[in-house]
């Protein structure tokens, strides 16, 4: 039994049949497992799959490669997947792996190998073959220090095949992982759901005197007793001044009666995401100041939703949302008129007090994959998280939810979670 309920492989088959429906002919296409990470000494960080292969199979487990080869003579080699060999010893120490009646079961693929042939089936299946598309990481934001699984079987590939053509995956997976199906959106909907339990949690133990840390620990007792692995990314807890630091994680700081408490979380489920901001009072009313400045942020955030829809392109929209925060600064007297008249419109006057983006794609990576040159399309789910930071002040709010882009408008996958600041005080109450 697995912690969480996998996707069904009629989800699996029809997403490899949409990537191999955008290659080119007669190519081969390569997607590897991510590696388990050492620390110091037998240590290692907990393994997390590449988000690629795990759209394509479902495969969650280490060391494992997916083949597509839409054009092959054999139809066993049409789609192969290379497994970890599973064996008592492994079953004793690590608990069994994928047995390869299960992999099919599982990935909808029927041609399962262990990894120990892959060498060989590769040679066999380039000779039929043109081109190899080959996987990168090609966020935009990513730094990569380290080298990959990924990169290693690039480099494999480009040494024992040097003339065959290469080409790129990544931007077929951007297309494709950008738009969700409604499965997909279950499995957010459920880290969503899993994300509530633990805010609902935190703020019957939230008060003067707890620590950052020991709110960190509410919201993970419930994630995992919930069905997800954890954090889906390391949370931000922060009182005070500390909210006014965008990627404050240090988390060990005491909230004090009259703070403001910003928290960044979010829960895991299946390897999708949620993302939801929180800016809550610690002693359980917002002073007027605070309650202005909340509002103004919410009423941002509103507005944002609502400009989210098909055919905006990203670009266009942050510059809309902010001409809307422009215009609360203006009336929290954060800034003047005279500032945003003569303001360099490379260094707009509100980036004094909103400094980052509003929304970036969300799903299997919580800096999801997509086209930003593209406009936004049905089926594309984004964050929504405006915020205001008064350093001078000690204030900071921001407020975020994850809304699904429909031929109309949005579904906001947050709709029943309290926002309004009457609704957090009274939930404090």
């Amino acid at each position: 039994m697995m912690r969480y309920n996998p996707l069904p492989a009629e989800f699996y088959n029809a997403a490899r049949a949409r990537f191999c429906a955008m290659m080119m002919p007669r190519s081969v296409a390569v997607f590897a497992s991510n590696d388990i990470y050492p620390t110091s000494a037998d240590g290692h960080m907990p393994f997390k799959q590449a988000s690629d292969i795990f759209y394509l199979s479902g495969v969650d487990q280490e060391e494992s490669v997916l083949v597509l080869f839409p054009d092959a003579f054999q139809s066993s080699h049409r789609e192969m997947l290379f497994l970890k060999e599973t064996s008592e010893t492994i079953a004793i120490w690590e608990g069994a792996k994928l047995s390869k009646e299960e992999a099919r079961r599982n990935t909808g693929v029927q041609t399962i190998f262990w990894l120990k042939d892959f060498d060989r089936v590769m040679r066999v299946i380039a000779n039929e073959a043109d081109i190899f598309y080959l996987n990168n990481n090609e966020h935009t934001r990513a730094t990569i220090e380290v080298e990959t699984r990924e990169a290693r079987l690039n480099k494999w590939m480009e040494t024992q095949f040097p003339l065959h053509k290469k080409e790129r995956s990544a931007p077929i997976m951007h297309t494709l992982r950008a738009v969700k199906t409604q499965h997909e959106i279950s499995q957010l909907q459920s880290a969503i759901d899993i994300t509530r339990k633990g805010f609902e949690r935190v703020m019957k133990f939230v008060k003067p005197g707890v620590k950052e840390y020991e709110v960190e620990a509410e919201y993970l007792h419930e994630f995992i007793r919930s069905g997800s692995r954890g954090f889906a990314y390391t949370p931000i807890i922060a009182s005070g001044f500390n909210a006014c630091v965008l990627h404050y994680i240090d988390n060990d700081k005491l909230c004090h009666e009259g703070d403001i408490l910003l928290m960044d979380v979010g829960a895991e489920y299946g390897n999708y995401n949620a993302e939801m901001t929180r800016s809550i009072h610690v002693s359980g009313r917002f002073t007027q100041r605070q309650k202005d400045v909340y509002n103004s942020v919410l009423s941002v955030m509103k507005s944002a939703k609502d400009l989210l829809k098909p055919g905006v392109f990203l670009h266009d929209y942050h510059k809309q949302v902010g001409e809307l925060m422009t215009r609360e600064l203006v009336n929290l007297k954060l800034i003047t008129m005279d500032e945003v008249k003569n303001q360099n419109p490379d260094a707009p006057a509100y980036k004094k007090y909103f400094m980052h983006g509003t929304s970036h794609f969300l799903g299997l990576d919580v800096h999801d994959v997509g086209h930003w040159n593209l406009p936004v399309a049905a089926g594309n789910v984004f964050t929504v998280e405006p915020g205001i930071y008064i350093r001078e002040e000690n204030l900071g709010i921001r407020l975020e939810n994850n809304i699904v882009i429909t031929p109309d408008g949005h579904v906001d996958m947050f709709e029943q979670f309290p926002i309004e600041a009457e609704e957090i005080e009274q939930m404090m109450s």
